[in-house]
């Protein structure tokens, strides 16, 4: 009997081994839709740049993206930090976060990132993001937002004056205008790697892929 199943077993290990090698081959790399060079899109922008990694990464990955965009948070939440871990952190891809915001809640959140304590501007989207649903739908967002930003370390008066503070929202705004005029994004999240662009939520597999060609 044992004899009758060591095939079976055999082919077991197989059809793992082959199942472990597939991911591999069968990812389908997204459509380029266009191309900037890359000196032009890392021109300096109406604010400081956002950016993890480091600066002389062979790859560049410069995501515009909106705060209340459903497709931006799953993209944060599911592939955001193994993409970090993988890439980032080992010094192979510097990750830009650049504001595009389609509604005035998407602003304020940014707004709110934007005025965290130093260093915490990608704590607060991540947070922001993974609480989406809380404040992006609420009937008050305004309340929403600074139960959020409670959480973050913000008070009654910060929040207040940070949400009130029209010289951060103009250059908020005006990173989305560049963004839509020199550069051609229209949608969230758009991804420029290396300045190729590409639209839409990538998966870890995805975008693994799209670096990998590039290193």
């Amino acid at each position: 009997m044992s004899s009758a199943m060591k095939p079976a077993t055999a082919d077991a290990n197989q059809t793992q081994m082959a199942q472990a090698a597939a991911p591999a081959t069968k990812v389908e790399l997204p459509e380029v839709q266009g191309e900037v060079d890359v000196a032009k899109l890392m021109e300096p922008g109406p604010l400081p740049e956002m950016a993890i990694g480091k600066a002389d990464a062979p790859v560049t990955i410069v995501e515009y993206m909106s705060m209340t965009c459903p497709h931006c948070a799953r993209f944060h939440n599911e592939t955001f930090d193994a993409i970090k871990a993988k890439y980032v952190d080992s010094g192979k891809v510097r990750f830009v976060v650049r504001e595009f915001p389609f509604d005035p809640r998407a602003a304020a959140a940014f707004m709110l990132a934007r005025c965290a304590p130093e260093g915490q501007y990608f704590p607060m989207v991540s947070m922001l993001f993974k609480q989406q649903e809380t404040w992006a739908a609420a009937p008050n967002g305004r309340d929403a937002l600074l139960q959020m930003s409670k959480l973050a370390g913000f008070t009654q008066e910060s929040f207040e004056a940070c949400l009130t503070n029209q010289k951060l929202l103009d250059d908020v705004q005006a990173t989305m205008q560049k963004g839509e005029k020199e550069y051609g994004v229209k949608a969230t999240p758009t991804f420029f790697i290396n300045g190729k662009q590409y639209s839409g939520e990538m998966s870890v597999d995805t975008m693994s892929a799209l670096i990998d060609t590039m290193l």
